[in-house]
């Protein structure tokens, strides 16, 4: 099994509309940076555990948990001029972007902010607490995914 996150903005998508959605369970769709495609097309694999971050909001930081439910497919809305994610360079033969689908698991009872993460000298390996690192999707390792899971839960 691995970990991950997976940053999206509360706005766009957030760990309640996960919630709320039938079975629970929604692809994550959308992702447009060539690395995280990677890690969503070569190395998310169903089982996984995922928290779900919130970005660009008041209130940045982890906000809950989510598992993978379905691997790497093709995501649906490269190929849909009326998406957002619309790529023309895209080819249905290749397609060029990927998605996974994802289930609630929990939200927590209040989100572990970016500013207590970054406090906590175990976190070191997590691109999030790198300067410049901005991916939408990154690993997790299994010591710091059960160190953040542990603050979270608190």
């Amino acid at each position: 099994m691995n970990y991950w996150l997976f940053k999206s903005e509360p706005d766009a998508f957030s760990i309640d509309d996960l919630a709320n959605r039938t079975n629970q369970t929604e692809h994550w769709d959308g992702i447009r940076n060539y690395q995280a495609r990677n890690f969503l097309r070569d190395k998310v694999q169903q089982g996984d555990q995922v928290f779900i971050y919130h970005s660009s909001c008041k209130n940045v930081g982890i906000a809950g948990l989510a598992e993978v439910v379905k691997a790497a497919y093709p995501d649906h809305t490269q190929f849909d001029p009326e998406s957002n994610y619309y790529d023309p360079k895209s080819d249905p033969e290749n397609p060029r972007w990927f998605m996974v689908d994802v289930k609630f698991v929990a939200k927590f009872k209040q989100i572990l902010s970016l500013k207590n993460i970054k406090s906590m000298p175990e976190i070191t390996e997590l691109g999030l607490v790198k300067k410049g690192h901005r991916l939408s999707i990154m690993p997790v390792t299994k010591a710091e995914f059960e160190h953040l899971l542990a603050h979270c839960e608190q």
